[in-house]
């Protein structure tokens, strides 16, 4: 393994005035996925580049690699070693922009993640008129891509581009007045596209080599009449796969029911089973997904409005590279009688839209019960909600927040919502609804503002 050069500038090569204060906004960007990763590299840095940027990210470990030559090999390094690399500016003065990320593509693991700062191509002119003023040293850049074509660029290189973020319309503080701006300019239609960056994300599109294994946590409270057709209903996934019930405070029998069912189907997989002392949804997938040793997660509600056969797609979604979130859409195809009522399916479709724009992400549906992800991924999910807040009683939006800010790359796997055959929903209409808009709020002020 090739080992970079490590070339952090010392604090004096810090630029002042404008310019350090652009690079702390872009900082603090890039911050929000580098603290979770375990280390970045910078890729190729231009000649005029101090390394302040990569001097002010938020990560354990940071360090150069002047040429593709001095890249690591991370292509065989384990998928919980979360890994990134920066490319700050260069390609804004390169001619191949396709050749370098092929490059690179051989060098990376699943679970890493590129990081390009890019100029914004609209705003070509200021470029040139900070040269030719003295306010910007260096090479005057030459190019200047859409997001449509570094959608296309990265396509062709084998890469999906998850997420592109503004970053900075104020260069001044200017008594607060210029955060203000840059935290509320993202909110706004049109006039967003008028930051003087970009940050891009990129996900490598790598199939897996071999059938990871799967636990299933099924939440359960009073659905005694459900279970063993849960069971009864799993799939083959052709790798070992653990069911974990979590029994929630039932008074149908639903703990009893569990107990006679793990003896008869012990030989078909793994099989575990928890009481809650908490309460709700939320709080049965954390203690599910914190007893799960496999690979990837996922969760079935156990009224089986999602049909445990269909399983298999989200596995299969993970598995052909197509995202490493794999999100379940219940508003594709009709349902099936009365499984959701005209007022719950417009507010899902609200609250899709909303959490679409907050988080730069399409989602088809936020509130599916059944995703899919590394458990790796969700433990640095559960760092993120001890550093963002523990804000959500249903756990959908805690998912999906982080998902979308680490650029997991979500795909939404449509099923049919099947009507419920046994046992009444535990969901209230209006007064979740506040609370889950109550979320999507926090969520516009925290994530799209970039606080």
């Amino acid at each position: 393994m090739n080992e970079p050069t490590s070339s952090l500038p010392a604090p004096a090569a810090r630029r002042s005035g404008w310019q350090s204060y652009v690079k702390d906004l872009i900082a603090r960007e890039l911050s929000t996925i580098t603290r979770y990763c375990d280390r970045v590299i910078q890729l190729e840095p231009l000649p005029t580049d101090p390394g302040d940027l990569l001097e002010r990210l938020d990560c354990p470990a940071r360090e150069t690699a002047r040429d593709m030559a001095a890249m690591p090999d991370w292509s065989s390094a384990p998928k919980a070693l979360k890994l990134a690399v920066l490319i700050s500016g260069t390609f804004n003065h390169h001619y191949d922009i396709q050749g370098v990320l092929s490059a690179l593509k051989p060098k990376l693991a699943r679970s890493s993640r590129v990081l390009v700062v890019a100029y914004n191509p609209y705003l070509s002119f200021l470029y040139r008129l900070a040269n030719a003023l003295g306010l910007r040293k260096g090479e005057q850049p030459s190019t200047f891509l859409t997001a449509t074509d570094f959608r296309n660029i990265a396509a062709l290189s084998g890469y999906e581009l998850v997420r592109a973020r503004p970053v900075g319309y104020f260069p001044y503080r200017l008594l607060g007045l210029g955060s203000l701006i840059n935290r509320g300019m993202p909110w706004i239609p049109l006039l967003r596209h008028l930051a003087v960056t970009q940050v891009i994300s990129l996900r490598p599109i790598l199939r897996e080599s071999a059938r990871p294994s799967l636990t299933v946590v099924i939440p359960a409270r009073n659905e005694r009449g459900n279970l063993e057709s849960a069971l009864r209903r799993m799939p083959d996934f052709g790798a070992p796969l653990e069911v974990i019930f979590v029994e929630g405070h039932s008074s149908d029998g639903t703990w009893e029911e569990i107990q006679r069912l793990l003896p008869l189907y012990a030989d078909r997989f793994t099989l575990q089973a928890y009481r809650q002392t908490g309460t709700g949804k939320n709080d049965a997938v954390r203690l599910g997904f914190a007893h799960a040793t496999g690979e990837l997660v996922t969760i079935l509600d156990a009224d089986l409005t999602m049909p445990p056969e269909l399983l298999t797609r989200f596995y299969d979604a993970y598995c052909e590279g197509l995202a490493d979130f794999i999100n379940g859409s219940r508003l594709v195809y009709p349902m099936e009688g009365d499984a959701m009522r005209f007022l719950n399916r417009l507010g899902n479709v609200f609250f899709a839209k909303a959490l679409s724009t907050v988080l730069d992400s399409r989602i088809g549906d936020s509130l599916c019960g059944t995703k899919l992800l590394r458990r790796d991924d969700y433990q640095r999910i559960a760092r993120w909600r001890a550093d963002f807040g523990d804000f959500d009683p249903f756990g959908d939006f805690e998912l999906l927040f982080p998902a979308a800010v680490f650029s997991l790359g979500i795909i939404d796997v449509p099923i049919r919502y099947l009507a419920r055959t046994y046992g009444t929903t535990n969901i209230s209409r209006f007064r979740h609804g506040a609370l889950l808009l109550k979320m999507t709020l926090i969520g516009l002020l925290r994530i799209k503002s970039g606080r």
